[in-house]
């Protein structure tokens, strides 16, 4: 009997008859290779959204334990339970729409603040992409405005801005322009080279490089720093609201001002868990913009295009 040999897509008979008898054109075809069937959109649906729903119940898990069995009687109301931080935070109007009033004046400082910190990031960023000079002087500033503490500077903000909504916003800037300027500035000098040398090649000038080259290349890192500033943005409005507290009441001030009750305590779990809420809302609202604008030719998981 002659024995078959596959390799690769053809199949080879061995031994039998050497001039090719009955037996040696038994041959094996090769298993067709079919791909991996892609799961469901309900499966992928529910492997993204129950891990973090089991980890959020496993908080509140620990949440009640440390209510009903870490601390002592005298001192349970530092750590309310979370049933008590609903019903007094969400289920009773008056103070869900003195919630409600802070979020909306904290959204907008973090709307204005982030909307200033695009302008400027990608507009330095750009300046700093043509020239090294301008890098050379531009990025050691930025990066001491990074590594100062927020906290440092909000007296100098108040002494000479004062404690009102641009103070606010000033600090959501301070706070936000870092990631954006420096995310876009390694994008635009990304860009593979060939395409310079094609830019080049056809007489292409500054703009039409930065046009049909450099932003798209960018694109990727620009939408990353941005979902980072999206979050940094949160925090800044309700630093900068907790500090300058005058103008419209924002959840720094609300979390200011239940901090200093023992009695209002659950109602300041309840403006942190909305402030927690906000900046989960904001850094997936720029997931789901990235994902629309560039999704289609960027594989952001694996790093690369397709």
């Amino acid at each position: 009997m002659s024995r078959v040999i596959e390799h690769s897509e053809h199949s080879y008979p061995v031994g039998g008859d050497p001039l090719g008898g009955a037996d040696s054109l038994a041959l094996i075809e090769p298993p067709t290779v079919r791909p991996a069937a892609q799961r469901s959109r309900g499966v992928r649906v529910v492997a993204a959204v129950v891990p973090p729903l089991v980890l959020a119940g496993c908080l509140v898990g620990v949440w009640f334990f440390a209510h009903h069995v870490w601390l002592s009687a005298r001192r349970k109301f530092l750590i309310p339970p979370p049933t008590k931080v609903v019903r007094e935070s969400y289920l009773k109007w008056d103070n869900t729409s003195t919630i409600l009033e802070g979020l909306v004046s904290t959204v907008r400082v973090a709307a204005i603040g982030l909307s200033i910190s695009i302008a400027l990031g990608i507009a330095i960023a750009v300046l700093m992409s043509q020239s090294k000079l301008i890098e050379r002087a531009v990025f050691p500033l930025m990066v001491v405005v990074q590594a100062t503490p927020i906290l440092a500077l909000t007296p100098i903000i108040a002494i000479v801005l004062g404690t009102n909504q641009t103070s606010r916003v000033l600090v959501c800037v301070l706070i936000t322009i870092f990631p954006i300027t420096l995310n876009t500035l390694y994008g635009l000098v990304s860009a593979e080279g060939g395409l310079h040398d094609l830019v080049t090649l056809h007489h292409g000038g500054r703009l039409t490089r930065l046009r049909k080259v450099m932003f798209p290349a960018a694109l990727p890192l620009l939408f990353a720093g941005l979902r980072i500033a999206a979050g940094l943005s949160v925090i800044g409005a309700i630093v900068g609201d907790f500090f300058f507290g005058r103008g419209d009441v924002g959840l720094g001030q609300l979390m200011k001002r239940y901090s200093l009750n023992t009695n209002e305590i659950p109602l300041l779990y309840g403006t942190t868990l909305v402030a927690a809420a906000l900046g989960v809302t904001v850094f997936l609202s720029f997931g789901a913009l990235q994902n629309a604008v560039i999704g289609k030719w960027h594989d952001s998981r694996s790093g690369g295009g397709h």
